[in-house]
C-alpha cells in the first residue's frame, strides 16, 4: 500500500519529504508532481528500483528514461556540455523542457541509450520536486508518468494514489499540475533538434 505525503504546493513540509526521500533509498518508486505532469522517479543507482519503475509505466529498457536534476553544475556531472549548449540551456532552466545530450562517464551504461550514448535530463521548475531533490543530494531517474496503454499524462494524485497504490512506494500530492508533456530538445546534432513540442516555450531557447 502506497504511503501517501499530502505537502502544501508553495511550503511543502520538510518532515514529509524527508519520509518520501527515506523511501527512496529503500528501493521504492514514487509519483511526484513536475512542472509538466506526475512522474514515476527511483533512486539512480538501485538497477531494481529501476526495473520496477519500467515494470510500473509498461516500458521497456530501450526507452530513453531522464534525470532530473538540481541545477546546471548537477547536470554537468551527467552530460557533456560545451558552451554553446550551456548557453542554451542556461536560457530555458529552470523549465519544462528535456534535453538530450551526450552522456558522461558518470552515467551508469545501461541508463544511456545504447546505439547513441546519450542521456534525456532536465531541471525542472516545481516546488516541490526542487525540495525532493535537495533532500536526496543527487538526480532522481524518472519517466513521465503515463498509464500502459494510455496515451496522456496524469496530473490528479488522488487518481494516481487509486490506479497505483499496490505499485509506488508512496505519492507525493502536490495538488494537480500541468497535465502536458515536456518539450525535448536534442543538443547533440550542430543545429537543436525539437523531437517532441510540449509545454516548454521554444522562445526561450530561440527556435
Amino acid at each position: 500500500m502506497a504511503q501517501y505525503f499530502e505537502v502544501h504546493p508553495d511550503n511543502p513540509q520538510v518532515r514529509l519529504l524527508k519520509q518520501a526521500v527515506a523511501l527512496l533509498d529503500k528501493g521504492g518508486v514514487l509519483a511526484v508532481p513536475t512542472d509538466s505532469s506526475y512522474a514515476l522517479v527511483c533512486h539512480l543507482d538501485d538497477k531494481a528500483a529501476a526495473d520496477s519503475l519500467r515494470r510500473i509505466r509498461g516500458i521497456d529498457d530501450k526507452h530513453h528514461l531522464t534525470l532530473l536534476c538540481r541545477d546546471l553544475s548537477e547536470l554537468a556531472n551527467y552530460a557533456r556540455v560545451d558552451n554553446r549548449q550551456y548557453r542554451l540551456l542556461k536560457s530555458a532552466t529552470p523549465g519544462p523542457f528535456t534535453f538530450i545530450l551526450e552522456a558522461s562517464k558518470e552515467v551508469p551504461r545501461r541508463l544511456s541509450h545504447p546505439s547513441r550514448k546519450t542521456i534525456g535530463l532536465r531541471l525542472p521548475e516545481h516546488k516541490t520536486l526542487q525540495a525532493l531533490l535537495e533532500l536526496h543530494g543527487a538526480p532522481f531517474l524518472a519517466t513521465t508518468l503515463i498509464a500502459p496503454g494510455e496515451t496522456e499524462p496524469m496530473n490528479d494524485p488522488q487518481e494516481i494514489r487509486d490506479r497505483f497504490e499496490h505499485q509506488v512506494a508512496a505519492v507525493v500530492d502536490a495538488g494537480a499540475c500541468a497535465q502536458e508533456p515536456t518539450t525535448i530538445v536534442d543538443l547533440t546534432d550542430p543545429e537543436p533538434q525539437v523531437l517532441r513540442q510540449g509545454r516548454g516555450e521554444l522562445s526561450r531557447l530561440g527556435l
